[in-house]
């Protein structure tokens, strides 16, 4: 297989990725353009198409980081293809190339990999990645919050209707600069400075609100007082999946993450019937915090990757 016609990711690609996704439906939060497009400086993507399959990879991302499973830089990171025969795909990719890792491959392709692994003679390994699992909600029961098990957040969210004489809108260009302003009030709060993987992600949602009427993706804005106390952003993943690309609150106003949640909920994506947060990278706050939700289930993702011969 030959990469060498690959290039990076443009906001003018939209419309391929997009035809890409309309006509192989995505169950991974990976999969919207704005996610891939606003983080392709984080993993220095370029993507491809072979044989009617979209291939996205980076062969500079081992060298940011820690290396995975091959513990060699040198190693390609790609992530699932996108097409009719994804499982397929990544067997030949193998047979390509010998420093490589597949990364976010959800089940219903682990399971046709294995598979084809019986039939090949290649050494392919398959590791669970449990912090980049996607936590799926069912909509009405975290926009309800009814029962037992929900609780403290219902309290949460009951708190900032009581406390705060607030405005919510959905967003549009007039409340993007608003967003920013938190952003970069969140950040300096956070200290993005200090933390690689906060600065990474400030890259990111700015990346997201500069290119907001090209992106098209939807949001909502919680002011009180004229300050901005939370925002968040997402679209639909699939015809029945909505997904949460970005939630911030401020820590001053109680309960502004439940109400910003709440609220968009409310107002966005009326068909969805799922709700995808996005993985938890590991972090333990943040596993809580969507745990604290009751997920309806996980998307499982793996790790494909293959042992060098002895």
């Amino acid at each position: 297989m030959d990469l060498s016609n690959a290039k990076p990711i443009e906001i003018n690609d939209k419309p391929l990725f997009d035809s890409y996704f309309k006509k192989f439906p995505p169950e991974i939060s990976e999969f919207t353009f704005t996610n891939l497009f606003i983080w392709r400086k984080h993993y220095d993507f370029l993507f491809t198409e072979f044989k009617e399959h979209l291939i996205i990879f980076s062969t500079n991302f081992f060298k940011k980081v820690k290396p995975s499973f091959l513990n060699d830089p040198e190693a390609i990171f790609f992530l699932p293809p996108v097409g009719n025969s994804p499982s397929e795909i990544i067997i030949q990719l193998f047979k390509s190339f010998d420093l490589m890792e597949v990364h976010r491959v959800p089940d219903s392709i682990t399971q046709k990999i294995r598979e084809l692994i019986i039939k090949s003679d290649l050494n392919i390994e398959i590791v669970e990645d449990r912090d980049n699992w996607d936590y799926i909600y069912e909509k009405e029961a975290i926009l309800n919050l009814s029962g037992n098990k929900h609780r403290q957040n219902r309290r949460w969210l009951n708190k900032f209707l009581e406390s705060y004489n607030y405005e919510f809108n959905l967003l549009s260009e007039d409340w993007i600069d608003k967003c920013r302003e938190l952003q970069l009030e969140w950040c300096i709060m956070r200290g993005c400075e200090e933390d690689e993987g906060l600065a990474d992600e400030h890259i990111a949602i700015n990346e997201a609100l500069d290119n907001y009427s090209q992106l098209k993706y939807r949001g909502g804005i919680i002011c009180v007082d004229n300050n901005c106390a939370a925002y968040t952003f997402g679209e639909m993943l699939n015809e029945s999946t909505m997904i949460v690309h970005i939630e911030k609150a401020h820590m001053e106003y109680e309960g502004s993450y439940q109400a910003i949640n709440n609220f968009f909920l409310k107002n966005c994506c009326e068909e969805a019937k799922f709700v995808n947060r996005e993985q938890d990278l590991g972090i333990s706050g943040l596993r809580r915090a969507k745990e604290s939700y009751k997920p309806h289930y996980m998307v499982k993702k793996s790790i494909i990757f293959q042992n060098s011969p002895i």
